[in-house]
């Protein structure tokens, strides 16, 4: 789920970016390889078996319909041993994100992120972090978890 930034401070050598917008996708410098893909209509990654080494979704669960879908998926794509590193941060678009999300906070969003990952079947037990400094800006959480 990915659009004109990564944010990575290094991004890998091979990033294959996947997000509903080409125009979006063509301009993100890091991208070596673009999937437009519409998630919400087919939770499906077009990717093979045990393909990536890691898998990021950056402040965009909040926007999935159907979220233990997509990170079965995730799992599915991963090598084993892969990281899942899904981020969020207390911004959104209300008119987006799913009603869940809106009617609770931050703690509760990790809960529930890693409940969805739990659900996936396809990972360890996931751990919720706080990886910014509290107070300095916008507060931003990962939701980690290796590919079982």
């Amino acid at each position: 789920m990915s659009s004109w930034v990564s944010h990575f401070r290094t991004p890998p050598a091979d990033l294959v970016v996947l997000g509903m917008n080409a125009d979006e996708l063509a301009a993100n410098p890091a991208a070596t390889q673009r999937l437009v893909h519409d998630l919400n209509a087919d939770p499906t990654i077009p990717l093979p078996d045990d393909d990536v080494d890691a898998a990021v979704c950056c402040v965009s669960i909040d926007y999935l319909t159907r979220p233990v879908e997509v990170l079965a998926e995730v799992g599915r794509v991963l090598r084993p041993g892969g990281v899942l590193a899904v981020t969020y941060s207390n911004r959104c678009f209300p008119t987006k994100a799913v009603r869940g999300w809106l009617a609770t906070d931050d703690e509760q969003h990790g809960a529930v992120i890693a409940e969805l990952v739990r659900r996936s079947r396809r990972f360890t037990e996931p751990t919720v972090e706080l990886r910014t400094r509290p107070g300095v800006g916008d507060p931003l959480y990962a939701v980690l978890a290796t590919r079982a």
